[in-house]
C-alpha cells in the first residue's frame, strides 16, 4: 500500500511540473529518471489517542514523461520495493515486511502507472493510475507540487492518502488508521 501511494505520488510529481508558470513547459517536456538518492517516500499512519507509525522506503526505481504538447498524455511510472521498508524500529519492520502486511516473499513490488494528469493550478496537478500491491491493483490519486527545474533536474513534493485495506494490509484497525499519509519529494533527472 506505501508503495502503492509513492507510486501515485511520483507520477503525480512528474506532471505538475509542465504545469508550472516559473518553468517553461518546452524546457520541462522529456523524460525523467527518478533519483532515490535525492528523493524520499515518506509515510505516516495514525493511532488512536496519538502518536501513530511513520517511516520511509529506501529502494524504489521510477520514470516520468512529461508530454510538451498535451501534459495529459504525460505517463508516469514508479516501482517500491517494500523490503526497504524502515520505521527506526527492527520489530516493526519485520512485521511490515512479513505476510500480515506487505508480504515481500510473494509481492517484492509495489507498482504505480499513470492513466492520466490533470492540471490543477499553474505549479500543480492531480496525478490519477493504478497502484498494485499484494497482487491487488486500485486506482489511486496524488497531489503533485512544482518544486523546480534546473540542470535538467526536476523536482516535486507529491502527497496522497491511501487505503490500505484495499489491499489486504489492515491489520491493527481500527486502532491504527485505515488511511496512510504519504509525502514524497521526488527529484528526475533528464535523460
Amino acid at each position: 500500500m506505501y508503495a502503492r501511494i509513492f507510486g501515485l505520488a511520483a507520477v503525480a510529481a512528474c506532471l505538475a511540473m509542465p504545469v508550472s508558470a516559473a518553468v517553461d513547459l518546452g524546457g520541462a517536456a522529456g523524460s525523467y529518471t527518478v533519483n532515490p538518492a535525492s528523493s524520499s517516500i515518506r509515510f505516516s499512519i495514525g493511532k488512536v489517542g496519538g502518536g501513530g507509525l511513520d517511516g520511509a522506503f529506501g529502494r524504489f526505481k521510477g520514470s516520468i514523461r512529461i508530454d510538451n504538447s498535451d501534459v495529459g498524455r504525460s505517463q508516469v511510472n514508479f516501482t517500491i520495493y517494500p523490503d526497504s521498508v524502515g520505521t527506526g524500529q527492527g520489530r516493526i519492520d519485520a512485521f511490515l515486511r512479513s505476510d500480515a502486511v506487505f508480504d515481500v516473499a510473494n509481492s517484492p513490488e509495489i507498482q504505480f502507472r499513470s492513466t492520466s494528469v490533470t492540471r490543477t493550478s499553474d505549479t500543480t496537478a492531480l496525478i490519477s493510475g493504478r497502484l498494485t500491491a499484494r497482487g491487488k491493483t486500485f486506482a489511486e490519486k496524488f497531489t503533485a507540487e512544482l518544486g523546480g527545474l534546473k540542470g535538467g533536474t526536476i523536482k516535486f513534493h507529491v502527497t496522497g492518502k491511501v487505503l490500505r485495506s484495499r489491499y489486504g494490509m489492515d491489520v491493527g484497525t481500527p486502532i491504527y488508521s485505515n488511511i496512510v499519509d504519504f509525502d514524497m519529494t521526488l527529484t528526475g533527472k533528464r535523460g
